[in-house]
């Protein structure tokens, strides 16, 4: 309980649901109910596979390429940090017209990118998920060590679960706040994505500087 609470607080705090489904809502404004739940679906899939697979290969796959955590979250908070402001200045407007986006029925070509990444399960939780992964090294058993997999396992499901609900549902966002209070809503969520990008950046640029603050000192 314990392993599920932490991880599923930490993804939370990360991906915010809530939040991403404004995002989600500004990029599906003229898709149909039924194209957006279909939609939401694949998202919160993808989403899914992202952070299971991050939490059981992520390390293998970054020690392979031979990349740390750090340059992973600096290289992360650019990504995230980029989105965060193309969005808050775009705000919910489209880059096409309204009349040329009604006619657009595929949808498909969003779902992993940039909807699943960056925007929703993006290199911060990447990080977050290899972060747990590494940790597991600490358990000496394999029963502890199934139970921090199985824990980890559920907390990801229950975050897929409310992705998809706040994205499938996201147009109630709108009709409840209306179009100026939706925009508003999305140039908030937008500044504290923008924000987020910044604090893992500096997370690992903090790690990194940390690394080789006593790089080359003369010893005593």
């Amino acid at each position: 309980m314990e392993t599920f609470l932490l991880v599923l607080a930490a993804l939370f705090s990360v991906i915010n649901p809530p939040g991403a489904a404004l995002v989600f809502l500004s990029m599906t404004k003229y898709a149909n109910s039924a194209t957006r739940k279909s939609l939401a679906r694949r998202v919160a899939m993808n989403s899914f596979f992202v952070m299971t697979g991050s939490l059981l290969i992520g390390a293998l796959v970054l020690k392979l390429y031979g990349i740390s955590v750090p340059v992973l979250r600096v290289a992360g908070g650019l990504i995230v940090a980029a989105s965060g402001w193309k969005l808050l200045n775009e705000g919910t407007r489209s880059g096409a017209d309204p009349a040329a986006a009604g006619q657009r029925t595929d949808y498909s070509g969003l779902a992993f990118y940039p909807l699943t990444l960056p925007l929703t399960t993006g290199p911060g939780t990447i990080a977050v998920m290899i972060s747990l992964g590494l940790s597991r090294s600490a358990y000496s058993d394999y029963t502890a060590d199934l139970g921090f997999f199985l824990a980890s396992m559920l907390a990801t499901m229950v975050i897929a679960a409310a992705i998809y609900t706040c994205f499938a549902y996201s147009d109630r966002v709108e009709r409840l706040l209306g179009g100026s209070g939706t925009d508003i809503a999305v140039r908030l969520s937008a500044f504290i994505l923008f924000c987020l990008g910044i604090q893992i950046l500096w997370t690992g640029a903090s790690d990194l500087l940390g690394s080789v603050q006593w790089h080359g000192k003369p010893a005593t």
